[in-house]
């Protein structure tokens, strides 16, 4: 459906929710989550930390320099931040997964005449099939911003079933300046909030 540091502490930028409503009726016993790799200009090395549930069933990603400027004060490449997530979920045979929704949430600071680009990309490894969501703000804007990433059921790309393919979540903060390219422009990710909660995180099927 929807696409590093060291790997034992590092980040996860989305989370990952399934509408009750297309939550599956059979779930598997257990699932785990591990952040294989994490990098990008919005992740820099020691930039982005994840802390797990004890059950292994949750993580939060934070982040200290996810940040994307124009306008005044800002470098050529300042516009554009990335940051590509690698991750492997672990589950009992007989099941298999898609990604049904991610939420994002950071700050933006864009003038009048500004606009700033939050995007997501979702694919499974070795596969061509993905999906990405856009999500544009327009200036005067100085606030939090949430954006919200959802499929609809047929939408929902599920891994091979009895293969093991990473997650690739990849996200980009984009600014403009437009009009207001005399003055700076900002926007920044904060974190994203996952969990495996069967009931709305992942989208499970059998296979």
């Amino acid at each position: 459906m929807l696409k590093t540091v060291a790997a034992a502490a590092l980040a996860l930028s989305a989370v990952l929710t399934a509408p009750a409503a297309h939550a599956a009726s059979d779930v598997p016993d257990f699932v785990t989550i591990d952040v294989v790799t994490v990098n990008g200009s919005g992740c820099p090395a020691g930039t982005a930390a994840v802390a797990a549930g004890d059950d292994r069933t949750a993580f939060t990603v934070t982040y200290s320099q996810y940040l994307a400027q124009a306008g005044q004060g800002s470098g050529p490449t300042d516009f554009r931040k990335n940051c590509q997530l690698n991750i492997r979920v672990s589950y009992p045979q007989g099941f298999t997964f898609g990604i049904a929704q991610a939420d994002y949430r950071g700050f933006a600071n864009l003038q009048q005449g500004a606009t700033g680009t939050e995007k997501g990309s979702y694919y499974f490894q070795g596969m061509s099939q993905g999906a990405s969501r856009t999500h544009t703000f327009a200036g005067p804007k100085s606030d939090n911003w949430q954006a919200t990433d959802r499929a609809t059921v047929s939408e929902i790309i599920y891994a091979p079933c009895g293969e093991v393919r990473h997650l690739n979540i990849n996200t980009e903060l984009r600014v403009n300046a437009g009009t207001a390219s005399k003055a700076n422009s900002f926007m920044t990710m904060d974190s994203t909030d996952s969990s495996v909660s069967t009931k709305y995180q992942f989208s499970w099927k059998r296979c």
